[in-house]
């Protein structure tokens, strides 16, 4: 499938205030998303390396203890297994890379 139209994809609310557009390559996996100001995503990990770029809006990104703002034209990069969360601080748009491929997404 080398060509992917996102915006014919279903949005699935995965957690409240993100509405997510899902689809995987052979090796990552990529969700297009939009937040809502106040969405929180939960302190976690998992072993997929972990990549937000933010489109529009804010985030602050939490890694291993350490909390910065994200906005466009900065990137959060989440090693694998580190723990990690996010609080968004506007309503915005993001894209999430996971590499390798997340199978329960």
């Amino acid at each position: 499938m080398p060509f992917i139209d996102t915006h014919s994809l279903d949005v699935i609310e995965r957690l409240p205030g993100w509405y997510g557009r899902y689809f995987h390559s052979q090796s990552m996996t990529f969700a297009h998303c939009d937040f809502r100001r106040g969405s929180t995503i939960h302190e976690h990990f998992h072993p997929q390396e972990e990549i937000y770029e933010v489109i529009e809006g804010e985030l602050e990104v939490t890694i291993d203890g350490i909390a910065q703002i994200v906005k466009p034209g900065l990137v959060a990069v989440v090693p694998s297994n580190v723990r990690h969360s996010v609080k968004a601080l506007a309503d915005g748009r993001v894209i999430i890379v996971d590499h390798p491929y997340r199978p329960e997404i």
